[in-house]
């Protein structure tokens, strides 16, 4: 593992452009429709459970799959499904989806109902049916986290509330305004799980959010809250997991390797919440925000919601959008239309203008250094650069390029205006290509 785990973490002071800091967040009308992808997870797609003009209610099942690595999808909407069509996902993978035209009565599934919930089991089970994946971009479904080969060895649980990227602010808010969910989501997952201690990581330009929380535990054993510098990437797993424990996950390995569980904020809350009511995984607080957007929001909208229902619900356009991101600027995935629904993991829409995305000319790399002091993982991306370019798939292995975690530090500090951690992703796809 790289040298960084001697010394403080290495990452880049970015402008943080919290611009909705001190909007609560506001439910936005139903849509007149929803495209539910029947693939919002890491994993295998699931098939589509009904057909062309079946009626369906809020919270219904609509999607499963038989794959161990999948999760559910449910009906975030009543209405009527007037297609079933072929959905690119924005990792460019081709999934069905479920189109509902909305009768806007949002009328509940006679078949919602709180689970019993009195074992380890019986939680992994409820995570399944409420179709939970990490909500904090990631998309791995929680019942296989919750569910580790290695149980007895994991005594850790790590929260991450970091929201480290620019402009997002959902999960701020989440924890000023749900805090209650948050802390029974921990009880809950520590009792089954039977972890000794949780860690709940928060950058620390969130004071109010850290004193809320740490007044909500403050009751609880063995449960604290990190105020953590400020410094991006701080949110990444690896990156959390070792500001809260001092343990390294290493190449290949999962955070329960080194005995931790890490959550997100919202995953956790939303656990809580679906063993209160029963109700899955329908809706999604995010951020609206970018310099195209009239009124920048923290919102909570239908699963499926077009962009452009969920940016008209935010004044609409005040400029032609010259760039359209699910998440956040440093991390997040470009779409090419407004039509594209919101996903499970969407934690923000940001539509930039033309003075945000300014396109730049890429230079040659003037072996500056700075790359590898921003990375947290002391990896040298220059020399991944030139390797990928090259061909040379020895080297990209020797140089550790599956460690990236393609946080983009590289490319912003980058004088030279390399696409640093985009090489990087390529170069592991020409790793796993060549093996």
């Amino acid at each position: 593992m790289p040298s960084l785990f001697s010394k403080a973490l290495n990452g880049v002071s970015v402008k943080h452009c919290k611009n909705t800091a001190s909007s609560a967040a506001v439910r936005m009308p139903v849509p007149d429709k929803v495209v539910i992808p029947m693939l919002q997870h890491m994993g295998a797609p699931c098939e589509p459970l009904v057909k062309v003009k079946d009626t369906v209610t809020v919270g219904q099942l609509i999607g499963d799959s038989d794959a161990f690595l999948s999760a559910p999808v449910h009906s975030s909407v009543s209405g009527t499904v007037t297609a079933i069509e072929d959905f690119t996902s924005p990792g460019g993978q081709v999934c069905k989806s479920v189109v509902i035209t909305t009768d806007k009565l949002q009328t509940v599934c006679p078949d919602i109902a709180p689970p019993v919930v009195n074992s380890r089991e019986d939680l992994i089970k409820a995570a399944r049916a409420c179709g939970l994946v990490g909500l904090g971009g990631a998309g791995f479904p929680t019942h296989i986290k919750l569910n580790p080969k290695n149980l007895d060895q994991v005594d850790t649980l790590v929260v991450n509330g970091a929201e480290c990227e620019p402009f997002i602010t959902c999960d701020m808010r989440l924890m000023l305004e749900r805090t209650d969910s948050i802390v029974e989501g921990i009880r809950v997952v520590m009792k089954y799980l039977n972890l000794k201690t949780c860690v709940i990581g928060v950058e620390d330009n969130k004071p109010e959010a850290i004193a809320a929380l740490n007044q909500a535990v403050s009751g609880m054993k063995n449960v604290s809250v990190l105020a953590m510098k400020a410094l991006y990437p701080k949110g990444a797993e690896k990156v959390i997991i070792y500001e809260a424990t001092g343990r390294v996950v290493e190449e290949g390995k999962l955070p329960a390797d080194a005995g931790v569980i890490a959550m997100n904020v919202a995953t956790i809350s939303k656990l809580a919440d679906f063993l209160k009511t029963g109700m899955p995984l329908v809706e999604k607080m995010l951020t609206v925000d970018g310099g195209s957007v009239a009124e920048p929001k923290n919102i909570i909208a239908p699963i499926g919601t077009p962009i452009k229902d969920m940016v008209e619900f935010c004044g609409g356009y005040k400029s032609e959008p010259k760039k359209l991101i699910l998440g956040g600027p440093m991390m997040g995935i470009c779409v090419f239309s407004d039509e594209f629904p919101l996903l499970k993991n969407n934690n923000a829409i940001l539509a930039f203008d033309e003075s945000q995305c300014a396109p730049v000319k890429e230079t040659a790399c003037i072996r500056c250094g700075r790359c590898v002091r921003a990375c947290p993982f002391d990896l040298a991306p220059a020399a991944m650069d030139k390797a990928y370019h090259m061909g040379n798939v020895e080297q990209l292995q020797a140089l550790k390029v599956n460690l990236c975690m393609e946080c983009g530090s590289c490319s912003y500090v980058c004088p030279a205006h390399r696409e640093l951690a985009m090489y990087n992703k390529l170069g592991k796809r020409m790793l796993r290509e060549a093996k």
